[in-house]
């Protein structure tokens, strides 16, 4: 592992792309098969593949616990240096770097066996079991590998390594063709894997498998309809962006499971789904959106909040937030299932074909898609197919932009009926269209270090409202985003400078510096003083022209909220009288 962790040093020690690739080919080629698959997806920042659905379950506690015995210093030691950096990895480096008996690094575990001790932990049965396996292994780590073991357990490689760079170094390294390395990848969510096949010529041999689920393809946010009629057009398809989670659907026979956007299986959390997924008359994995529905009405996604992590959910839960699945891409398809028997309806060697629709365009996808029968969202059902249209010009994309809103959803999903699937890929065959409904100018009250590229700087501003009865400024939302490089550092020594009080990570400081911030919705919350929360916020720009006494106050938020989510609480009451049919 010591020569994997110094690979990933120098990775994330250059900036040039050919450079980075050229590093991780020639390390991938030299390794045995044994180690090959471990290593390459440890590159992904994971400790195991990226459809596989198992977690390892180590807190912070048992991690801080690991790590101050082996480096003999006070509890607080890792906070304090995590507070510095905000990097884990680095962290646990940093304080193991100073322990008198540190591990020669020639001896340090290969990769395999940080691997197996990865599954060792995630078997094991509590706090306790899993953290004596994690210090086991840290106690064999020098510094150097340390910090890349905790970087993989914890998800948080960040040496600027792109799944596409990755792809590229494995075709270098076996010499086989980059587009063939990418297909596999795409089929079978397992670099680890694509990785042996591409080693050993076997490429060709990749099967897309169900209850495995793709990376989800992803769109570019635009605002402007001239834009995106102009990148995509002449004619473009629309559908509306539901207020809901993106979900996969995987079937077969009498078996059916869902997938979030983070590829977890959500099946237990909506099982209304999945038991009307088992009377569908055919195979194959659809793409679409869970939505909380009832009375013809897309509820709020605040409404959806409450299904959402809760598994099994009551009988009462689940009449009083009703859910249906939107489909709006077809995936992969299967013979009917009429007929199989229960060992025939399930995935395997001698299973029915399942044909990857992922390279057909979107209108063959839409056209098979249509095939299945799926009725329109108003028809009823647990099932539905999404709204589509088409526009083209710019003065119609607005317009269905509009009606779309006026259908309670998010904005538009503006798509080039000729492009394929791309999954994990954001390109510009798909285009989000989304406008902020509002703005409000705000006062930023804290700050905090930010994460990844940005984890040198105050980059998390927390900002506030004005409460007219009291005077006092009220939080209301956090946001991480908008603002650019410049600027956050110029706002970084600002801040440094007037800082009233520090706590750990975050800095409460002078309530001078107005923000305008956009957002999708505001919605009742305990999270802050205010009692709201923006969804989605995001910096629109500094305004050093306005001062704290000008800032938006509470009562104009409310004023909004209650223009914004008018018919929310009927809603949720219809809901609760008359849920949708199975």
């Amino acid at each position: 592992m010591r020569g994997w962790s110094e690979l990933a040093e120098r990775v994330g020690g250059t900036t040039r792309t050919s450079e980075k690739t050229s590093l991780l080919a020639g390390y991938l080629a030299q390794l045995p098969s044994a180690e090959l698959r471990p290593a390459a997806v440890f590159l992904t920042g994971r400790p195991f593949s990226e459809s596989d659905q198992r977690a390892l379950g180590l807190g912070w506690a048992a991690i801080a616990a690991a790590v101050t015995h082996l480096a003999g210093t006070t509890a607080g030691a890792l906070s304090e240096a995590y507070d510095r950096s905000s990097d884990l990895g680095m962290a646990v480096a940093d304080l193991l770097a100073h322990r008198p008996d540190e591990p020669d690094p020639s001896h340090s575990p290969g990769i395999a066996e940080v691997a197996e001790a990865f599954s060792v932990i995630e078997a094991a049965s509590g706090a306790a079991a899993k953290g004596a396996v994690f210090a086991e292994l840290l106690a064999r780590c020098d510094a150097l590998t340390a910090k890349y073991v905790v970087k993989v357990l914890t998800g948080e490689l960040r040496i600027g390594l792109r799944e596409g760079l990755l792809e590229a170094a494995i075709a270098g390294a076996f010499e086989r063709p980059q587009a063939a390395v990418q297909w596999a990848g795409m089929l079978i969510g397992d670099v680890g894997e694509t990785a042996i096949l591409a080693k050993e010529g076997r490429l060709e041999e990749a099967r897309l498998r169900l209850f495995h689920p793709i990376k989800f393809m992803l769109a570019s946010p635009a605002e402007d309809a001239a834009e995106i009629v102009s990148r995509l057009g002449p004619t473009v398809w629309v559908e509306d962006k539901y207020d809901g989670i993106r979900a996969q659907l995987h079937r077969r026979g009498f078996e059916a499971r869902l997938f979030s956007r983070d590829l977890h299986d959500i099946s237990d959390q909506f099982p209304e789904i999945v038991e009307a997924a088992r009377g569908l008359p055919w195979d194959g994995v659809l793409d679409g959106e869970i939505l909380a529905y009832a009375d013809g009405h897309v509820l709020p996604f605040l409404t959806l909040q409450g299904r959402l992590g809760r598994k099994d959910p009551t009988a009462e839960t689940r009449a009083n937030v009703p859910v249906v699945y939107v489909a709006f891409d077809l995936l992969a398809v299967g013979p009917r299932s009429e007929g199989l028997t229960r060992s025939e309806g399930h995935d395997g060697p001698s299973g029915p074909a399942i044909e990857p629709l992922l390279r057909v365009p979107l209108v063959e996808r839409r056209r098979r898609l249509e095939a299945l029968g799926l009725p329109a969202l108003a028809e009823g059902g647990r099932f539905a197919l999404s709204h589509l249209v088409t526009a083209d010009s710019a003065e119609a994309l607005d317009r269905v932009f509009d009606e779309a809103r006026a259908r309670r959803n998010e904005g538009l999903m503006v798509k080039d009926p000729q492009s394929g699937y791309s999954p994990g890929r954001r390109g510009l065959g798909w285009l989000k269209m989304k406008k902020a409904l509002a703005t409000l100018d705000c006062v930023v009250v804290g700050v905090e270090v930010g994460h990844g590229k940005r984890h040198g700087v105050l980059s998390d501003y927390t900002f506030a409202v004005r409460d007219e009865i009291t005077g006092r400024h009220v939080t209301i939302g956090k946001a991480y985003t908008g603002l650019t490089d410049a600027e956050i550092a110029e706002m970084t020594a600002w801040f440094e400078a007037h800082t009233i009080r520090q706590l750990g990570r975050y800095r409460a400081v002078e309530p001078t510096v107005v923000v305008e911030v956009a957002f999708d919705v505001i919605q009742r919350s305990t999270r802050h003083q205010s009692g709201f929360a923006l969804r989605f916020p995001r910096i629109v720009r500094l305004r050093p022209d306005k001062t704290a006494a000008e800032i938006d106050t509470l009562q104009t938020v409310e004023r909004l909220h209650r223009e914004l989510q008018f018919g929310a609480e009927y809603l949720v009451t219809a809901a609760a009288r008359r849920p949708v049919r199975p």
